[in-house]
């Protein structure tokens, strides 16, 4: 259970100590590199749709249709127009 303010303001001096004594079991740690790439994997996923949303948007804007914009998406053009015509409106 976390501690209240007044408990932490009354205890500071031996809360502090307790702090700069620890010392973390290094069995516990765990390797993070895992999460860092799972970062990496979302934030390039994130990139991927905002370009695939701009090139869409500039596939309409030259004139092509949605049946074939879909077929590029692997959709159809109905499902390409539904995800994507709403955002490059805007």
């Amino acid at each position: 259970m976390p501690y209240t303010h007044e408990y932490i303001l009354a205890h500071a001096d031996e809360l502090a100590r307790r702090f700069e004594e620890h010392e973390p079991d290094p069995s516990t740690f765990r390797d993070a590199r895992p999460l860092a790439a799972i970062y990496r994997a979302v934030q390039a996923r994130a990139q991927a749709e905002r370009d695939i949303v701009e090139a869409v948007a500039e596939a309409r804007r030259t004139g092509h249709p949605w049946w074939l914009i879909g077929s590029y998406l692997g959709t159809s053009g109905e499902a390409a127009r539904q995800r994507y015509g709403k955002l490059i409106a805007a």
